[in-house]
């Protein structure tokens, strides 16, 4: 069996009719993806092509347009797949276990003054 084939009947499983699928520009790109960004940014990258495309009502002349804008990015990809991402960075916590805490406020315990002051 090869694509082809395997796309009319992954279409026929889940009831997509008149879908137009060109092969071959799913083939650079998700291969650009894989090898610019990771592996797993290549199935991501097809899915979220159609998911633009099915969204934005794209013909296939729109749908080449949106590839090229997807491949660019992933060419211009200068990020390791092992780097870490910098919202995801472990920042060290200060040792205050010489602080006395004693009458601190902490977030619930202000948040509950706030709805005591507001009944």
């Amino acid at each position: 069996m090869n694509l082809h084939d395997w796309i009319d009947e992954l279409c026929d499983v889940l009831d997509l009719e008149d879908v137009e699928v060109d092969e071959g520009l799913l083939a650079d790109l998700t291969e650009c993806a894989a090898e610019n960004v990771e592996r797993l940014a290549a199935p991501v990258t097809a899915f979220l092509l159609g998911f633009a495309a099915a969204t934005q009502d794209a013909d296939p002349d729109q749908v080449e347009k949106l590839a090229a804008r997807a491949q660019v990015l992933a060419e211009g990809w200068d990020r390791p797949s092992d780097a870490p991402d910098p919202d995801d960075v472990d920042e060290p916590i200060p040792d205050d276990r010489t602080v006395d805490h004693t009458g601190d406020l902490y977030l619930d315990d202000r948040a509950d003054e706030l709805v005591d002051e507001e009944v």
